[in-house]
């Protein structure tokens, strides 16, 4: 089972370093590291007489400060100031992330006790109950109703209908779907161009119902022509299209 150890009301070493910088008004970004080493030592020998495993983690913070401390009073040469990183930015890192899961952690908290605090209970009425329709006087109801109110109440009645209707949509009339299957209309050119070895494109869509029906003939025509079973002539432009079948019987 883990142990968590508490400090007052400190959690961690993190917990601990952001209570110091809140305390001391610091800038995160800027943390004073031998003022605030010194204060979190303070702390650390104020736990002496605690389990030293409980406290691993305060202690290897304590040595984590000391190290930065250590590099930052050291001199360093001119050449390698300007590339060195800053020793503290790695702990600036942890103690932001450690602050966000923080305040993430308040939010759950909030949430869970305003989810605590509801109810919810499954409908427990009696069917007569819900099944009651208050009884209705309709002498009473209609004592007042004169021929001239009844008059009115039609009116207006008509008059929502007729302000439903579309007046361009309206006028459009019925619109059905036109049911043309090419591989049924295939199958009657077929045999129609077995039956016919001479007949003419014009006389051929006479015969067509519609306009949709028009079209997948043309279509059918086309490749039936590009199969080679059927040849096209028209001998002036704008004449009659004739169709000779190679079909055989």
């Amino acid at each position: 089972m883990e142990l968590n150890f508490k400090l007052q009301q400190f959690e961690g070493p993190l917990d601990l370093l952001l209570h110091l910088i809140d305390k001391n008004k610091i800038d995160i970004y800027d943390i004073p590291i031998v003022e605030i080493t010194a204060q979190y030592m303070d702390y650390i020998n104020a736990m002496r007489e605690a389990d030293l495993d409980i406290m691993s983690e305060f202690l290897v913070m304590a040595a984590t400060l000391l190290k930065i401390k250590s590099k930052m009073l050291l001199p360093a040469d001119e050449a390698e100031e300007d590339e060195e990183d800053d020793p503290r930015a790695e702990l600036v890192k942890q103690l932001l992330e450690y602050k966000m899961y923080k305040c993430i952690s308040y939010e759950l908290r909030d949430r869970q006790l305003d989810a605590g605090a509801v109810m919810f209970k499954v409908p427990t009425i009696p069917d007569e109950v819900a099944k009651y329709e208050e009884p209705i006087n309709l002498e009473e109801v209609m004592s007042d109703i004169t021929l001239s109110k009844l008059n009115s109440i039609f009116n207006s009645v008509i008059k929502r209908q007729k302000d439903r209707v579309d007046p361009v949509r309206s006028k459009f009339g019925k619109i059905e779907k036109e049911e043309v299957s090419l591989e049924d209309k295939m199958n009657f050119m077929l045999n129609y161009a077995k039956h016919n070895r001479n007949f003419s494109f014009r006389q051929l869509l006479s015969g067509q119902k519609s306009k949709m029906d028009t079209i997948v003939t043309f279509l059918v025509i086309l490749e039936m022509m590009k199969a080679g079973q059927i040849y096209i002539v028209q001998d002036n432009t704008f004449d009659d299209i004739k169709i000779e079948s190679k079909m055989v019987a």
